[in-house]
């Protein structure tokens, strides 16, 4: 398998996009695939950069059995587009933001948005969970555990 790097995309990079990283990361190292998939997350604003992410995430990520280790940063078109193979974004918002970033439309086959990648959980957006109680954070997890065994699925397929 040819190495593929993947991005997850929020809104701050402090809830959504590092876990799902977490999430890959231990997905891809499960597969003995660390060292084939490289992983990182971004924000399209930046509200959080150098900050960790939200403890409250933090926590009921490591309940699951990830490690979220994090420093918030934004997104950066003129290096991020051209670094990753697959951009993917966890809302509506945050997929239009990106698309627009992407001025020359050269990149639009590499951004996905992370419902797309969900088999279990039909819905349309992963739900910020930010202004939500844990019931929120754990939902969220659930959704991108979803999501990135559907990427991890996605990248197997695309390597063959």
């Amino acid at each position: 398998m040819q190495n593929k790097k993947v991005l997850f995309v929020c809104l701050g990079n402090i809830c959504r996009s590092p876990a799902a990283e977490a999430i890959l990361k231990k997905y891809a190292a499960d597969a003995g695939l660390e060292d084939k998939i490289y992983v990182e997350s971004a924000g399209t604003a930046g509200y959080h950069i150098g900050e960790p992410a939200d403890p409250r995430m933090v926590k009921h990520a490591a309940i699951r059995g990830y490690n979220i280790d994090h420093e918030g940063r934004k997104f950066r078109p003129s290096k991020d587009f051209i670094k990753f193979d697959y951009i993917i974004t966890m809302d509506n918002d945050n997929y239009e933001d990106i698309s627009a970033l992407d001025n020359v439309k050269k990149f639009g086959n590499n951004i996905f948005k992370m419902t797309d990648f969900c088999k279990i959980n039909k819905i349309e957006e992963i739900p910020d969970p930010y202004y939500e109680g844990p019931q929120g954070f754990d939902n969220v997890i659930t959704l991108l555990e979803d999501g990135c065994a559907g990427v991890l699925e996605r990248i197997r397929k695309d390597a063959n």
